[in-house]
């Protein structure tokens, strides 16, 4: 191994490494090499990135949560319209990753994994000051629900990062790793959020709390109504990790110069990230506006239109702008377009990735609208749902458990695929999810047409993670698929292509079940979600495990 301007040349010289911390020498399917050198060098990465990703995760799904708390408080909004926002926090996140998957290669992995951590503080400390004027237009916390997408694009750029660090042998125990603890982000973000809520962190400068209208909770039970709540700190509080680990990222990841060839300086590579992210939200920002109701947009296009819109888009712009090395490199990098195992992957990875952030971003604000009402029928027999239920459930005291089991499996997923095969994992977790989405789905619509939907709650908890159980696991085979299906050059930026697509789940899912409940039928969601499963099924066993699949796996 060579390194530029490095005073010490061992794998584990920290500070004393130049600030540029390129590696120029990489071939870790050597065993020599691996043993001596870059095991450790890959593992250093590889546990700096995670933490990293875990906040990343925090600082994109915190809407899921904030949402529920702000109907709590009293904020002037409809339920339709918070569920706006974790609808626009999911397709800004989902829109991020598009770009997020070419970084790697344009800018190094060190640069980009260091600053785009850093850019999570915007998001972060905006979403804070906004939350404490309740009587600000909505607007306002759309546009810290689309800021907040930066924490969901990390993903694309982490796991397309981890992937060049390890051998093929490894590559799903690596990256589940790095996705499975980074997601626990989501369960992080569950849990401290309602705890940090609860006391006010940073004094004067912290801000006045607010008054709990409805009663709120966290995972220890209820709290009641008229408590002093400090929601600010739901953004304030990301604050105290990312400062370090945005420092200990700069200091301890490298760059790969045989993965980033043309990443230039570190200025350089931070105006090329800076760019790409901009030009990322342009589309979203546009597509949005087209796609959200009046107030707010022109509700002209509806979700199946503005999805598609939104990644073509985010595609030529990307395209089109580059220039330089930036524009060769990008091309490069497009021809994964051309594999039709790009495609397949993208579909199965909605499957596993897709239905996990979905369902974490639905769930806080469904179980408080399908379970915290008591639904009675009026005079003329008409179902009414404005009646409050004395018995809900609390959505922060359960929320966080269906992403907790997710991110907790998502490693053995990896390592089980690592010994198996990914597609066949992939394949037995596609039956369960079909079963368990239509029994939820039964379960859902029970609930819904019940004076006392609590008694259905156990129920609807249990089959919701057995759903992040499966899709756990499946999100570290789909890792190991394309570890086998893809060269080392084009891995990389197809996890991250697949995972950009995928996250549109935390989009899809919000608006879908949000639709259905306002419709009265929140089963047709799960019943919808049961056939593209199934669909899914055959499509995995096409490719990949017929007689004659074009990549037999195993």
């Amino acid at each position: 191994m060579s390194t530029r301007n490095t005073t010490v040349q061992s794998p584990e010289s920290s500070g004393r490494s130049a600030i540029s911390r390129e590696i120029h020498e990489w071939n870790v399917e050597d065993p020599g090499f691996w043993s001596s050198t870059g095991k450790h060098i890959a593992y250093r990465n590889l546990w700096l990135s995670v933490p990293a990703l875990l906040c990343g995760f925090a600082v994109w799904g915190m809407w899921g949560i904030v949402t529920v708390q702000m109907l709590n408080l009293g904020f002037p909004f409809t339920q339709a319209e918070l569920f706006t926002l974790t609808a626009i926090a999911g397709i800004s996140g989902a829109t991020m990753r598009i770009p997020a998957s070419f970084l790697i290669r344009l800018a190094g992995g060190r640069n980009t994994i260091t600053l785009t951590t850093a850019m999570l503080l915007a998001p972060a400390i905006g979403t804070g000051i906004a939350l404490q004027h309740p009587g600000w237009p909505l607007w306002v916390f759309q546009l810290m629900a689309l800021w907040s997408g930066v924490g969901g694009g990390n993903f694309a750029s982490s796991m397309s990062n981890i992937s060049t660090f390890f051998p093929k042998r490894l590559q799903g125990t690596a990256l589940g790793l790095n996705a499975g603890i980074g997601n626990f982000g989501v369960t992080t973000m569950q849990i401290v959020i309602p705890l940090v809520m609860t006391v006010g962190l940073f004094g004067a400068f912290g801000g006045e709390p607010t008054v709990l209208q409805k009663d709120s909770g966290w995972i220890f039970g209820k709290i009641a109504a008229g408590t002093p709540t400090w929601i600010q700190n739901a953004g304030f509080a990301w604050v105290l990790s990312l400062v370090p680990l945005s420092i200990a990222c700069w200091w301890g990841m490298n760059n790969l110069k045989t993965v980033s060839p043309s990443a230039g300086n570190p200025i350089v590579a931070f105006g090329k990230i800076t760019y790409l992210y901009t030009l990322a939200f342009l589309p979203s920002i546009a597509i949005l506006y087209i796609y959200l109701p009046e107030p707010t947009g022109l509700g002209l296009i509806n979700m199946w239109v503005a999805v598609p819109l939104d990644i073509i888009a985010a595609l030529m712009i990307m395209k089109l702008a580059a220039f330089g090395t930036m524009k060769d490199s990008i091309a490069k990098q497009f021809a994964i377009f051309k594999n039709k195992h790009t495609w397949s992957m993208t579909a199965l990875y909605i499957v596993t990735f897709g239905s996990f952030i979905g369902f974490s971003m639905a769930l806080p604000l469904s179980i408080t609208v399908i379970f915290g009402i008591s639904h009675v029928p009026d005079a003329d027999g008409i179902m009414q749902h404005t009646l409050k239920n004395p018995n809900a459930p609390s959505a922060f005291t359960y929320a966080w458990i269906g992403p907790f089991v997710g991110a907790a499996v998502r490693p053995i997923g990896g390592w089980i695929s690592d010994k198996w095969g990914g597609s066949i994992v992939t394949q037995i977790i596609s039956m369960i999810m079909v079963v368990a989405s239509v029994a939820v789905g039964y379960v859902m619509m029970q609930a819904y047409a019940s004076a006392t939907p609590e008694q259905h709650f156990p129920a609807f908890l249990m089959l919701f993670l057995v759903l992040f159980f499966a899709s756990g696991i499946g999100n570290g085979s789909t890792f190991r698929t394309i570890g086998v299906i893809f060269d080392r050059q084009q891995a990389g930026p197809v996890l991250g292509w697949t995972s950009a697509v995928a996250a549109y789940g935390a989009f899809i899912a919000p608006v879908v079940i949000g639709d259905q409940i306002k419709a009265g039928t929140p089963q047709l969601a799960m019943y919808g979600f049961a056939v593209f499963y199934g669909l899914s099924l055959l499509l995995n066993w096409w490719f990949y495990l017929r007689k004659n699949a074009y990549v037999k796996n195993p």
